[in-house]
């Protein structure tokens, strides 16, 4: 269960709300959960891309390690252009 942080920007309160009501804000907009199970963050994961999908304003990340992804690093994004990890050192 690794730690999982979203990162929100420009979004309606019901985000924090729900966001704050399951992971801890530490910053304004930056939500960690240190230890998060695949199938709760899958569950926000959904209910944050219909939402997002729904009003269609701001910009989402969420961000966990995982071992099989380059960098170790998975990130979901929703708003601006999608970011990619790059292995620079594959070439």
């Amino acid at each position: 269960m690794p730690l999982t942080v979203v990162i929100t920007c420009d979004v309606e309160a019901r985000y924090r709300g729900f966001l704050t009501s399951i992971m801890l804000e530490t910053a304004p907009g930056v939500y960690v959960a240190p230890r998060m199970s695949s199938g709760v963050r899958h569950w926000i994961c959904a209910v944050l891309t219909g939402w997002w999908q729904a009003l269609g304003r701001g910009t989402l990340v969420m961000v966990w390690r995982d071992t099989k992804a380059t960098g170790n690093l998975r990130i979901e994004t929703l708003g601006d252009p999608p970011k990619e990890i790059v292995d620079a050192d594959r070439i």
